[in-house]
């Protein structure tokens, strides 16, 4: 698609989807400059309205709050916010319905997410919510000379059902993007091939991996691209010599789920920023890492344990941006998973429980584990069920066939730990 014609259809969707992406773009476009004395009143200035409104119009809150015979009126700095509790996935899980608002927006918008952690949960967020977040990659984007609207590949997975592939090929179209579908070496190739004229990359990191790979291997020169963007999973440094020399350039990091919002985004003098007009970012004597999301009117995410441990630096970037620093990120890492013949991007089983959940509407809480080549163990949160051992072997067998083996064993519940428990891990190594 011709980048003018691309951008027509990019802003005429979001004036349907997102109605207030134009303006909360621009807003943070100015606050892009602003000192961080700045910043931090523009985040207490929006923490005290989500404070407020939670407590107006969310059961879960209200009760927080007067348990503690605490008024958000009481929050009078960012400090002040350490006497709410922290809250895990799990809690937002178990009272979903009593943490989602009352409030009537105009707009709200289903979320569905099983993250890394394999924890299945939904929620709605209001609109502004959604569009802060799109706008805040929008910001980002633009640090590279890149728009949102530009060619570019999508490494977000694949999903093999005939019936839905042909949705996913229009709105990949409708955003002038390439997505891989399979993941076998033609596929592979023809991918590559058709990155030609796109001007930036992302997805999973070990998905853009294995691209370069075969794009060193076939040769394709690809002079455009100007951002590759790794997210979801730790970059290894093992993986830049490739990606560099296909692309041009490293792999650059975004840091957030889908349930915290973009929480940071690496600039190009190599820095992951915070971006504090919409998270506050506190850790605790552990550096797990503790997110509030200041849009998040609809279902509140105050003090949530991510489950990452995290770095932060008050180093000055020569970017001169005042966002403070992320300075890593452990927690979370890509393996690749061991067929007989072939190996598979270690989110293929994030994609397996997705496709279940959002197909039959039933969500499944899970890790996986390899230790031994051709076979996986994988265990599943509650008690032995037929339906999802029925669901489990449909989508394995579409995604591995018979090059990998594996064994459902149950658990009456996981256990929570500061260090995020990664859906799957493997003994075997890269």
């Amino acid at each position: 698609m011709i980048s003018p014609f691309a951008k027509l259809v990019f802003w005429a969707g979001a004036r349907l989807r997102n109605p207030s992406l134009k303006s909360i773009y621009r807003e943070l476009k100015q606050q892009e400059s602003f000192t961080r004395a700045e910043l931090e009143a523009l985040q207490l200035e929006k923490l005290q309205k989500l404070l407020n409104l939670a407590y107006e119009h969310s059961a879960y809150y209200r009760q927080v709050f007067d348990d503690l015979n605490l008024h958000p009126d009481d929050i009078q700095s960012i400090a002040d916010l350490q006497q709410l509790p922290t809250m895990s996935k799990q809690t937002l899980i178990a009272e979903n319905s009593r943490i989602h608002t009352s409030f009537p927006f105009a707009k709200r918008m289903l979320a569905e997410t099983s993250g890394t952690s394999g924890e299945a949960l939904e929620f709605y967020r209001n609109e502004e919510w959604d569009s802060q977040n799109r706008a805040n990659v929008m910001r980002n984007y633009d640090w590279y000379g890149v728009n949102v609207w530009d060619k570019n590949g999508y490494f977000w997975g694949y999903n093999l059902d005939q019936k839905r592939s042909w949705k996913i090929r229009l709105l990949d179209w409708l955003q002038n993007r390439s997505r891989i579908f399979r993941y076998d070496d033609a596929s592979i190739a023809n991918f590559a091939k058709n990155l030609s004229g796109a001007k930036y990359l992302s997805g999973y990191s070990s998905m853009i991996y294995q691209i370069a790979k075969k794009v060193n291997q076939l040769g394709i020169k690809l002079d455009d691209i100007k951002m590759v963007k790794g997210t979801s999973e730790m970059i290894l440094d093992a993986y830049q010599p490739e990606v560099k020399q296909a692309f041009g350039r490293k792999m650059i990091s975004e840091y957030g789920a889908a349930e915290s919002g973009l929480i940071a985004f690496e600039c190009p003098q190599g820095n992951m920023h915070i971006n504090m007009e919409s998270v506050i970012v506190e850790t605790d004597e552990n550096n797990e890492v503790i997110i509030t999301n200041l849009a998040s009117l609809s279902f509140p995410i105050i003090r949530y344990r991510l489950g990452d441990c995290v770095t932060l630096s008050e180093q000055q970037c020569a970017c001169g941006r005042a966002h403070p620093i992320i300075a890593d990120i452990m927690g979370r890492k890509g393996a690749s998973i061991k067929g007989n013949e072939q190996q598979y991007p270690a989110l293929t089983f994030y994609y397996v429980f997705k496709n279940i959940a959002m197909e039959h509407g039933v969500l499944i809480n899970y890790k996986a584990r390899q230790e031994t080549l051709g076979h996986v163990d994988i265990t599943l949160e509650g008690k032995p069920n037929e339906q999802w051992q029925t669901l489990i072997a449909a989508e394995m067998d579409k995604y591995f066939g018979q090059d990998l083996a594996y064994k459902l064993t149950y658990t009456e519940r996981f256990e929570e730990q500061v260090k995020k428990q990664q859906y799957f891990e493997s003994t075997l190594g890269d």
